[in-house]
């Protein structure tokens, strides 16, 4: 008989797998490999991310390691950014590659018509012999080989097939720089591996993420029909059922705390992939933004976790030296729940500006209804 995981014995099983049930001893990469990667398309937000998920974390390793090239920021799973070791995005790429390719012809293809591909991209790649070029600088030498075709959709369709990597200084903690890319075989000058196997991916993917439906991992990685896939996987796989019926798919060692396992407050960063990387998300999100107001908005929430799951948004500022936290809860809170929101809210708000002279953390009454 198949056994059922309820929504909190999942919420569990997740939080533990990302490591926010409590704080990790893990070196970043070790944190890096086991996460596969945290989505990073913005140039710092998902340090928190990081500082939210590892004990005494400070960014100047992290920086430092971006600086030198032992971690890339790189598209991979859904075609977004994402902060990786080497090792992984080498072999990572080439899975997903088909992906970021779907999705460039779907919003390019009709501009480039008539265009050979192969020879767009090794026009691409010789453009980048000199140095680091943004988008709009590897369109307008594009155009000067393809004058009859659009410098925007080729520059993204380049990306699409040469695996670039978003250089330094874009990224590094307290700098800024522009948004400029090389090949990853210059920058940081290594290889993909020629096959890399899909099955490696799918098991990595529910150390991370587990336990998980075919459509979970469909929807983590933009890979379709991996249903054969764990079918060949099943024998060294455990299968549960969720609530509906479904089938999980999981590691047999991996671990699945008790539901009454406690969840400490969390705060998660914008594009977190805890909220992105299952198809069904009512594991740890059971509200929708949109009846939170951020519907038609060009925001993506930076949330905060009570007993688990969702229960709030937060901001911050710090202007002139004075930092605020600002937490808006969904619901009515508990005193336990804001102290603990005020405790972990004061520790963001010095790890996200250390230098300011006072930290303050608001809490704003839940909306109504």
């Amino acid at each position: 008989m198949t056994v059922t995981l309820d929504s909190r014995e999942l919420n569990r099983a997740t939080l533990a797998r990302q490591l926010l049930l409590e704080r990790s001893e893990l070196t970043v990469p070790q944190a890096l490999e086991r996460l596969l990667g945290l989505q990073a398309q913005t140039p710092q937000t998902w340090y928190v991310g990081l500082w939210t998920s590892l004990a005494g974390y400070t960014p100047e390793e992290t920086s430092g390691l971006l600086a030198e090239g032992g971690l890339l920021r790189i598209a991979l799973m859904r075609g977004t950014i994402h902060l990786v070791t080497v090792e992984d995005a080498l072999w990572l790429r080439p899975l997903v590659e088909p992906v970021i390719e779907r999705g460039t012809r779907g919003a390019f293809g009709r501009k480039l018509v008539g265009l050979d591909l192969a020879e767009l991209a090794a026009v691409g790649r010789a453009a980048f012999a000199e140095r680091a070029l943004t988008y709009a600088e590897l369109g307008k030498l594009l155009t000067e080989h393809f004058p009859a075709y659009d410098g925007a959709a080729m520059a993204q369709t380049v990306r699409a097939v040469v695996p670039l990597v978003q250089v330094p200084p874009r990224g590094l903690w307290g700098r800024s720089g522009p948004v400029a890319h090389l090949p990853v075989e210059q920058w940081p000058g290594r290889a993909l591996e020629p096959a890399p196997d899909v099955e490696q991916l799918v098991l990595r993917q529910l150390a991370g993420f587990g336990p998980c439906t075919v459509r979970d991992i469909q929807q983590w990685s933009g890979l379709t029909r991996l249903t054969e896939v764990l079918d060949r996987l099943r024998p060294q796989l455990v299968v549960f059922r969720d609530e509906q019926g479904r089938e999980l798919f999981d590691l047999p060692d991996a671990p699945r705390p008790p539901a009454d396992t406690p969840a400490p407050v969390r705060y998660l960063y914008d594009f977190d992939n805890l909220l992105l990387s299952h198809a069904d998300r009512s594991r740890v999100l059971t509200v929708d933004f949109a009846d939170q107001g951020f519907a038609g908005v060009n925001e993506m929430p930076r949330s905060v976790l009570l007993d688990g799951f969702v229960a709030a948004t937060w901001r911050h500022a710090a202007p002139k030296g004075e930092a605020v936290l600002t937490v808006r809860p969904f619901r009515r809170l508990t005193p336990g729940e804001r102290d603990g929101l005020v405790t972990e809210g004061e520790l963001l708000s010095r790890f996200l500006a250390p230098k300011a002279a006072r930290h303050e953390v608001r809490i704003t009454a839940p909306e109504p209804g």
